[in-house]
């Protein structure tokens, strides 16, 4: 059993409603580049564009989409401006989690008085296939959250994009959905960061661990889970949901895409930890993927390796067989894997 705290249960009271992940936007050193890799490895389809070819000069943009993830991979055209100064201080990453409301308006007028502070007011943008409103409000470091209401809207993405076309097309990996997003915030201002979900948004501390809980020589690990009511947009890296990981870990492996590797030793106890599961043990090993449980099931989940040559993003694929937790008792052994990555590389 993960071993973790449980705050006091509270009452959901989402400031408003949350459908769920509208899209994420990473700002990138290379979208052309980097979209082909997301395509040809992890199965995404390319459906829009946005550049200087619509009229956008500093920037490209290429929106890809897999079962109900939708992710904006975007550069800078030159040097300068807001996207390569992000790039180069944070390497590749997410800027954008953007949430899907049914009221924009509403959502970040109730935003704003509650403390958040704005990065875009509401703002109507249109085209043939309808109109879209966007707003948008800062949280950690230079991370945002815009705001979207889509339902008079019929387009491919946004206004301003265009659909995309391209004879490639790999076979989907199975990923179905965004499970969870990670943001790593400031050494001592995650208490800060939680009152800002609770007070501007109305999220609740679902989880809690700490560094007395897991720990390894030279690794620690302070986390607070943030969910909204529904449970659709939870902050404890990207988590992606699948129905058979086992199936999908064996077509991203062939594609080329790496995964951190756990100990064979793993696997000799883990089923004493996690009781009787339903698949054979012997693929799990075979592929390094993890199991955990809690007290509503269990789940299976693998994490990759950084996804470019600076170590700044990476995803964690998992399928939920019940358990709404997050694999605590496989954070020690993940931490250990990291540490192992950041050995070879010399900065351990």
């Amino acid at each position: 059993m993960a071993t973790s705290t449980a705050p006091a249960v509270e009452t959901a009271h989402d400031t408003f409603p949350i459908n769920g992940t509208d899209y994420i936007e990473l700002w990138v050193g290379n979208a052309k580049q980097s979209q082909l890799f997301y395509r040809a490895v992890l199965g995404f389809q390319l459906i829009a564009y946005r550049g200087p070819e619509t009229g956008v000069r500093d920037r490209a943009s290429y929106v890809l989409e897999q079962g109900k993830i939708r992710l904006v991979l975007t550069t800078p055209m030159g040097p300068e401006g807001e996207v390569a100064d992000h790039v180069r201080l944070h390497g590749d990453g997410v800027r954008d989690m953007a949430f899907w409301v049914d009221d924009a308006r509403d959502a970040y007028a109730k935003a704003i008085e509650r403390g958040a502070v704005s990065v875009q007011e509401p703002t109507v943008l249109s085209d043939a296939h309808g109109s879209v409103v966007i707003a948008g409000i800062r949280t950690y470091g230079d991370t945002i959250h815009s705001i979207v209401e889509r339902s008079d809207y019929r387009g491919p993405f946004l206004p301003g994009f265009r659909a995309a076309e391209n004879p490639f097309h790999a076979e989907p990996a199975g990923l179905k959905y965004v499970d969870h997003c990670v943001g790593n915030v400031e050494l001592g201002k995650m208490n800060h960061w939680v009152e800002f979900y609770s007070r501007v948004l109305g999220f609740y501390n679902l989880l809690s661990f700490d560094d007395k809980t897991i720990s390894t020589e030279y690794s620690a690990l302070m986390s607070k889970v943030m969910s909204n009511g529904n449970g659709r947009i939870k902050f404890p890296h990207i988590a992606v949901a699948t129905d058979d990981i086992v199936k999908t870990v064996r077509v991203l492996k062939a594609r080329g895409l790496e995964f951190l590797s756990i100990p064979k030793s793993y696997y000799e106890t883990v089923l004493d930890r996690v009781g009787t599961i339903d698949e054979d043990i012997a693929p799990l090993a075979e592929l390094g993927i993890l199991v955990d449980r809690d007290d509503e099931g269990y789940l299976l989940q693998i994490f990759t390796k950084p996804v470019q040559d600076r170590p700044t993003l990476f995803f964690e694929i998992i399928q939920r067989k019940g358990a709404k937790s997050f694999g605590a008792g496989n954070f020690k052994a993940l931490f250990e894997s990291l540490e192992r990555e950041q050995e070879l590389r010399g900065n351990l």
